[in-house]
């Protein structure tokens, strides 16, 4: 490999996510063309679905831990959180409309992660993992620990990504 210079995977070598000791690591050849824009995004939807599995994650392991919110999740069909199980067994339970709240609240965080401009070149003046809100204690304007952090929550996406399939 340090002797194949002109592979066009060099191209991705110094870009986010790229972890040691592996580097950079495709085992199927899906940048093997060295497509920059299908690189790009392919890791910005690593990180929205690193940042939504970590979501899942914790939302796994939460209710165990601390216990369940108290009250209904739907008082006219007098369903209450604690009757909720967790995991896959929860699909069942939720109403209807519970389903339609979580679908429409899904399909507009996606919109708004492109400024709603799926058919613009809103898409590709994008940093990944930058949708235009700044944690506050988070946030920086230091390149080099944006990046670190960035990378840190690549790796731990990609954690709970494995970790939320374990849990099912």
């Amino acid at each position: 490999w340090a002797l194949y210079t002109a592979s066009p995977l060099r191209a991705f070598e110094n870009e986010l996510g790229i972890q040691k000791p592996t580097g950079f690591w495709d085992p199927l050849g899906l940048s093997k063309d060295g497509d920059a824009v299908v690189f790009k995004r392919r890791r910005v939807s690593e990180i929205k679905h690193g940042r939504i599995a970590m979501l899942a994650t914790m939302g796994y392991i939460t209710p165990t831990l601390v216990g369940k919110f108290p009250g209904y999740l739907s008082p006219s069909l007098g369903l209450k959180f604690a009757d909720v199980p967790h995991g896959l067994a929860a699909i069942s339970k939720v109403p209807t409309f519970g389903w339609i709240q979580i679908v429409i609240y899904a399909l507009y965080a996606e919109a708004s992660s492109t400024n709603f401009g799926y058919f613009d070149e809103s898409f590709s003046k994008q940093a990944p993992g930058d949708y235009g809100w700044k944690p506050p204690l988070l946030a920086t304007t230091n390149v080099e620990l944006r990046n670190k952090r960035l990378n840190s929550e690549i790796a731990n996406g990609r954690l709970a990504m494995m970790a939320i399939i374990g849990m099912f």
